[in-house]
């Protein structure tokens, strides 16, 4: 069957046109960011602090990027045979891609790498970072949650509220390892009578198949977001006089922008207007978030590009 040119041009005028709005919005968020703060009094507040403090943040953002590279190695120890060294690598590189590269474009590179590294099929690879980023939500999520009802825990009435909608929030992962490992069952059960049926069940396969897999991959996650909100709303405190609670909630907003449909390159502009949204409920003005929230972005661009620099001279072989 041949391609519908009508559909490929329209394909590809929709991802040009929202390459160009990235752009736009970049380069517009540059301009308005002069205009009514000017850099290089935003930038002032890096002067106040000292090399320890910027040194430790980026060592326990390493910590958390160490901690993901354990997820990714832990859940494909059994396909890649190789040194965690490369499995770092690809973490890293994987991270660099999509925190620069717009509209969760650089998920791609995920699947990419673990051909190109691990002759991991994609059928094997996508499932699994479904999986990975269905954690990251739930996770992010949880840490909401808690952020938000966390100050009801002084009455009898707030700590139950607060446990039931947390036990409440906390079984959904059960529930969806529970029920895919169900369907695979019923899969199994049944004569592969079409295409699509034996691609299901590479799919379903490509989950996690023991709960011992779903336990570990789930403590990853909750380990790297722990210590990756935590150093961040740390750092947002450093450049904002605010609550740790609103900075938290600022934190988990602006990592909340990366799923935006458009967004600027590197996420400049959507990332900042994320974080403000997530500290106006605990009244802090516009004008005092939006710089401590660029210069938070700042610090997340520095640490990536870090580590992506770091990830070209990592590289474990693979084991025989």
């Amino acid at each position: 069957m041949k391609p519908n040119p009508f559909t490929i041009h329209s394909l590809w005028s929709n991802t040009t046109l929202q390459r160009w709005v990235s752009i736009a919005i970049f380069i517009g968020f540059v301009v308005l960011v002069e205009y009514y703060f000017g850099w290089g009094r935003l930038l002032a507040p890096w002067q106040t602090l000292s090399a320890g403090q910027i040194f430790a943040a980026t060592g326990l953002t390493f910590v958390s990027y160490w901690t993901r590279a354990m997820r990714l190695y832990d859940y494909f120890r059994q396909d890649m045979h190789c040194a965690f060294g490369l499995c770092f690598k690809v973490s890293l590189q994987h991270n660099l891609l999509n925190n620069l590269l717009p509209m969760r474009t650089g998920e791609i590179s995920f699947p990419v790498l673990m051909t190109r590294h691990f002759a991991i099929p994609m059928t094997r690879s996508i499932p699994a970072l479904l999986w990975f980023r269905l954690l990251d939500l739930h996770t992010l999520g949880a840490c909401a949650l808690f952020a938000v009802f966390g100050g009801a825990l002084d009455t009898w009435p707030g700590i139950i509220t607060t446990f039931t909608l947390l036990s409440a929030w906390m079984l959904l992962p059960l529930l969806l390892f529970w029920g895919q490992g169900r369907w695979q069952r019923t899969l199994q059960k049944k004569p592969a009578t079409h295409r699509f049926h034996g691609l299901l069940q590479k799919i379903l396969s490509s989950l996690p198949q023991t709960s011992g897999d779903f336990w570990r991959a789930w403590a990853w996650t909750v380990t790297t977001w722990v210590v990756k909100l935590g150093v961040f709303a740390w750092m947002f405190m450093l450049f904002v006089d605010i609550s740790p609670t609103a900075a938290l909630m600022g934190t988990i907003a602006g990592d909340l922008t990366s799923v935006l449909p458009i967004h600027g390159v590197a996420g400049m502009g959507t990332y900042e207007a994320g974080v403000v949204a997530g500290v106006l409920p605990y009244g802090v003005t516009p004008q005092n978030a939006v710089p401590a929230a660029i210069n938070l972005h700042l610090f997340l661009l520095a640490s990536t590009l870090i580590g992506g620099g770091i990830s070209l001279f990592l590289g474990g072989k693979k084991k025989p």
